[in-house]
């Protein structure tokens, strides 16, 4: 049975994308961030398809899991590390790689049996975004409190993260990556700093390990640039079908609330998809979407399962069962995210779970 809203990966684009990433940072390893469900993609898909990267970053243990019940045994790091004995004694026996950020991830790991696995670890500096890690003297502190301690493989490996790379006109990352050197200079380890922007805008930021997440997914995390423009090839089409066909008089308005009302005589279709699925609501009138191929716009206001679209006018007129594109090949989901008011990574993530996920 074919579902009325489908977002369909393509394996070929992401083994591509992480072909490209190579080439932008070709003395680097690359972490394949995947959490948050591939950001939306499909997280045991993603990772088979990315088979060949050198590592996968993941937010949480339960992520983690996941991939190892689906028999991936690529190394995989916690970017959140772990919180409690349960999920340390997971995290051991699954072989993950835990990012420490807090003094209590540190007493976790001191009560781990001397005769246990060891970690590799990766210490967390806190050099400007003021979210997650260790500042000043507590960042040596922790350092060496890690390196003393039997549960940890040595050396302990070196992680921070950037808050502004996809502004680089601004002066943070610059601030950001002399933080990092001065903190780190004299220690050992291995280095992970760039995030997707940082490694297209920062070169010295790229270290011995970069971070890729949108653009493996062949999304510029840049404003006012697309994947394309990089080299880079969409994964997620979001497609629905037109349900409906109907013709309007001029003046007749459409939707709840009745917010778009029809110029001219215009031919309407409906098309199976709305915020239920993770379209979001906000979406304004005039946003584009592709039918049978041709830019359309939206009209009136997304429903919870359902969008109107103007279609009247178009070289091949839609039918029912006619494909919807929402965002993907033809139509980058960048541009769609500005007539959200949002970035291209939530309208990724935020489809819903009765969307289905079609890897190709």
């Amino acid at each position: 049975m074919t579902p009325m809203v489908s977002a369909t990966v393509d394996s070929a684009a992401l083994r591509h994308n992480l072909s490209v990433v190579r080439k932008w940072a070709p003395q680097s390893r690359v972490m394949a961030v995947i959490k948050a469900n591939a950001y939306g993609h499909g997280l045991v898909a993603v990772a088979r398809a990315l088979e060949s990267a050198d590592a996968f970053a993941v937010a949480r243990v339960d992520e983690g899991l996941t991939l190892r019940r689906a028999g991936i045994t690529t190394p995989t790091v916690l970017l959140e590390g772990i919180f409690d004995r349960e999920q340390l004694d997971a995290a051991a026996a699954a072989g993950f790689e835990l990012v420490v950020h807090t003094p209590e991830q540190i007493e976790l790991l001191r009560t781990q049996n001397a005769d246990g696995p060891r970690f590799k670890v990766w210490l967390k500096l806190d050099s400007g975004m003021n979210r997650l890690g260790f500042k000043g003297a507590a960042f040596g502190a922790a350092h060496a409190a890690l390196s003393a301690l039997g549960a940890v493989r040595p050396p302990v490996n070196l992680f921070t993260h950037l808050a502004s790379a996809d502004e680089p006109e601004l002066p943070t990352t610059a601030e950001q990556l002399a933080r990092f050197s001065a903190a780190t200079r004299s220690l050992p380890g291995e280095r992970s700093i760039a995030n997707s922007a940082g490694m297209l805008s920062f070169s010295d930021a790229q270290a011995d390990w970069v971070r890729p997440g949108l653009l493996l997914y062949g999304v510029s995390p840049i404003a006012g640039a697309i994947g394309a423009d990089y080299g880079l090839q969409a994964v997620m089409t979001l497609r629905s079908h037109v349900i409906a066909l109907k013709d309007l008089e001029a003046g007749e308005r459409v939707g709840y609330g009745g917010n778009w009302t029809a110029a001219r005589p215009t031919r309407l279709a409906v098309a199976a998809v709305g915020y239920g699925d993770g379209y979001p609501r906000n979406m304004g009138s005039g946003t584009p979407v592709l039918v049978n191929g041709e830019r359309a716009g939206l009209a009136g206001r997304v429903s919870m399962d359902m969008i109107g679209i103007d279609v009247t006018g178009l070289k091949r007129p839609p039918k029912l069962g006619d494909p919807v594109v929402l965002w993907g090949e033809g139509l980058p989901v960048e541009e769609i995210a500005v007539w959200a008011d949002t970035i291209p990574y939530e309208l990724v993530c935020g489809i819903s779970q009765r969307v289905a996920v079609v890897l190709r």
